[in-house]
Order: structure tokens, then sequence, then C-alpha cells
């Protein structure tokens, strides 16, 4: 039954992992350019080349988990471990949010920080009423 309203979390957290990522930035650099998520593929550091990926992950996993009503266990646990991996991500942000270069001069976040803790929340809520489903 696709018209649940955990699919309605669930294509909510995909397009927040997979859509917003292209249009709300991460932070600015001391030089004033924008970051967005994308742009970590261009970076020389391996660490935010695989928060790049980690997001189409989270967003590949919660995009499978819709079509997965039928089996609602393994849509739990595609779930789980979409949050498991958003939880990663939020470490490797925060983690490179707090030594960003020039950090004393300038200290502009973007509102692209929230996007992990945002998914975590929808699939959460998901799993919840997967959960009372059950």
């Amino acid at each position: 039954m696709i018209q649940r309203i955990q699919t309605v979390y669930l294509l909510i957290a995909t397009l927040l992992s997979g859509g917003l990522i292209f249009m709300l930035k991460l932070w600015k650099n001391e030089q004033e350019i924008n970051f967005f998520v994308i742009d970590s593929f261009k970076s020389e550091n391996i660490m935010l080349k695989v928060m790049a990926v980690l997001f189409f992950v989270s967003a590949f996993l919660t995009f499978i988990a819709i079509f997965q009503f039928k089996k609602r266990q393994l849509q739990f646990v595609l779930g789980r471990l979409s949050i498991l991996i958003n939880f990663i991500i939020l470490g490797i942000i925060v983690y490179f949010s707090q030594n960003l270069s020039g950090e004393i001069n300038v200290s502009e976040k973007g509102i692209g920080l929230l996007i992990p803790i945002l998914t975590i929340l929808f699939v959460a809520i998901a799993n919840k009423a997967i959960k009372k489903d059950e």
C-alpha cells in the first residue's frame, strides 16, 4: 500500500538527501565561495568525497524503502540503515565545519548542514509508522 503516511515521510527524506544537496550550501570558505555537497567531488579530501557518496546512498536507500511496503521488516531495516548513514554524514559535516580554514575570520555556515538532521527526523517518523503497521 504505497499511499501510506510512511511513504510520504520516506519521499521527503529522499528529496532532502538527493535533491536539496544541490540547492543548499554547506558553508562559505575564506574566499567567500559557497560550498555545496556536489563540490565535494572536486575536493582533494577523501572524507568529503565519502560524504557526498553517502548522501546519494542515503537517498537511494530511502527511495528503495518506499517500494518495500509489502516487506515491512525490510523497509524498517532500510530506514535504520539510512539513519545510521545520516549520522555518519552529520559527523563528517560537523568535523569539517569546525575545522574550516579561516574559521576565526569568517564563520558562515549554510542551511545545508541541517539536511542530515531533517533526513534522520523524517526516516525516524517513517520507521515509527512502519512499526505501528506491523
